[in-house]
């Protein structure tokens, strides 16, 4: 990312702004591929020669084959464009944000059923370096 943003000290998020967007935007038109069945074969059958199609940086690459789903999104990727690389895998919606926040599936929907994460002492990354 080139330019600061007020919005980027929000910790365990990545705002999908215009600049990621275009950042992403190999990722996501990946991602999107795969709402095709031919193409989710071709992808299982040979991950990285599928993805020799799209312009990706290594990291990237990495991120996808590694199913590092938070790095993805870092680089660029959109949740719900990078939900069609878990569906493909057979994960649902749920497992794929439960690795995301490194707790189980039934701990997230827990959490979920709780009301979400606390805020408190999670508000900004700057105020978790002071502490």
């Amino acid at each position: 990312m080139t330019s600061a943003k007020e919005y980027d000290d929000i910790p365990g998020t990545f705002v999908f702004d215009a600049e990621r967007s275009r950042q992403g935007y190999h990722i996501n038109m990946f991602c999107m591929s795969l709402l095709k069945a031919e193409n989710r074969k071709a992808f299982k059958e040979n991950e990285g020669k599928y993805l020799d199609q799209y312009p990706l940086t290594p990291e990237q690459r990495d991120a996808i084959l590694t199913r590092q789903w938070n790095r993805m999104l870092e680089l660029g990727g959109n949740i719900y464009f990078t939900a069609k690389l878990g569906a493909t895998d057979g994960l649902s919606f749920q497992q794929v944000a439960s690795r995301m926040t490194g707790v189980t599936e039934q701990e997230y929907a827990q959490m979920m059923l709780n009301g979400g994460r606390s805020p408190e002492g999670n508000r900004y990354k700057s105020e978790q370096k002071k502490a």
